[in-house]
């Protein structure tokens, strides 16, 4: 695929000259979320193939403190979409990975060669939650290489006493995020990301020019529906990304979290 074409649809502009970009660098270039998915079941040879890429992510000091959940239940999918109650895809998929921190692993471990494992604070949960990003972010490229869709699913962190039910977590293991997967019916055009002057930083921070660079990022994002008008108050034409985003910011979500983490033996001292 053309490089200046990849870097103009992530971005909406040009902000540097592209090298030639081999495949698998445009794919990723390219990628792009799946909400609509065709009926087809996922072979298990491929499915196993993507969890392989998945498993392939790097991980703190290889400790790999993280588990996939996998589920083709219609029941359990129906379950935890009409939870969320906002996306209907979910139920189109006919896979539904949840990947989740796994403290409970390493403990066995500890045990099993009889030491105590005394590795439980915030810095542990952090990188069990990292290491699941990871492996998350790994199954996405992967399902895209195969040929899959997928979307990411944060929201099962709102209904985590349902996941937990579902799945039957024990102590130490906690969701991070769902992943739709399945075989697309349509992908969703790219989305635009913030410009790198804003996200990339060289030898020092410097956010100086993220109030002036907003309003054009803003531009090649079309009006979102409006988050939270409950609090903040509809708007009918629709809010821009930077509106949207200070409106979720500015709402406290998940205020159980903490609590719900410490019910499962999760440490975040």
């Amino acid at each position: 695929m053309d490089a200046e074409a990849l870097i103009r649809a992530r971005y909406g502009a040009l902000p540097f000259a592209p090298v030639e970009i081999p495949p698998a660098l445009a794919a990723l270039l390219d990628r792009r979320v799946t909400r609509r998915y065709r009926p087809d079941a996922v072979p298990d040879a491929l499915l196993d193939t993507v969890l392989a890429g998945a498993q392939s992510a790097p991980a703190k000091s290889d400790l790999q403190q993280y588990s996939i959940l996998v589920t083709r239940d219609p029941a359990k999918i129906a379950a935890i979409a009409d939870a969320i109650g906002t996306m209907p895809w979910i139920k189109e998929a006919p896979v539904l990975l949840v990947f989740c921190g796994d403290i409970r692993r390493g403990r066995q471990v500890c045990a099993i060669h009889g030491r105590a494992h005394a590795n439980d604070s915030v810095d542990t949960f952090l990188n069990a939650s990292v290491d699941a990003a990871l492996a998350m972010g790994f199954g996405i490229m992967a399902a895209d290489a195969a040929g899959l869709g997928t979307c990411p699913i944060s929201y099962v962190r709102n209904h985590l006493d349902l996941v937990s039910r579902l799945f039957g977590l024990p102590e130490g293991v906690f969701p991070v995020a769902g992943l739709t997967l399945g075989f697309p019916a349509a992908r969703n055009e790219v989305s635009p990301r913030l410009p790198p002057s804003v996200v990339v930083h060289r030898e020092t921070y410097d956010d100086s020019g993220l109030a002036a660079s907003l309003p054009g990022y803003d531009a090649l994002r079309p009006p979102g529906k409006p988050r939270y008008p409950e609090v903040h108050g509809p708007t009918p034409e629709g809010c821009t990304w930077s509106e949207n985003s200070a409106r979720q910011l500015s709402v406290p979500e998940r205020p159980n979290l903490r609590a719900w983490l410490a019910s499962k033996g999760i440490n975040l001292d």
